[in-house]
């Protein structure tokens, strides 16, 4: 399996509802690196797995979509805990809609898999990987 990574941040404000959150139900920042990983099986008639800078601009975007954003304001996220799992899913989901629509491209039609990895801290992430 071949795999290439890309690579972004986001900044977002948020609470979250529930006595295991503790003093998290507070309103909060958090910062996350995030990586996307796009997976296939063989390399495409260009010998690589996705176009990179396709790849940069269209995480790009979505990070854009949702930095500096106080979460729990957002319609898509309302009365949704916005846990790190969660956005994790979030971010793999439209980037797998952006793989479908062709804003990665013809050659990237032969990913089998997306992955997204949000780092909390140098000691703390959480992933989501999903099928294409």
């Amino acid at each position: 399996m071949f795999s290439v990574t890309v690579r972004d941040h986001i900044m977002v404000a948020h609470s979250f509802t529930g006595e295991v959150f503790g003093p998290a139900q507070k309103l909060h920042g958090a910062t996350f690196v995030v990586d996307a990983t796009f997976r296939r099986p063989e390399l495409d008639d260009d010998n690589i797995v996705v176009d990179i800078g396709l790849a940069l601009e269209e995480l790009r975007t979505i990070c854009s979509g949702l930095s500096y954003r106080n979460l729990d304001d957002e319609a898509a996220f309302k009365g949704i805990n916005t846990s790190t799992e969660f956005l994790a899913k979030v971010i793999a989901d439209r980037l797998a809609d952006k793989v479908t629509s062709g804003g990665l491209g013809a050659g990237a039609s032969g990913l089998t898999g997306i992955s997204v990895t949000l780092h909390e801290s140098h000691v703390a992430w959480a992933s989501y990987e999903r099928t294409l």
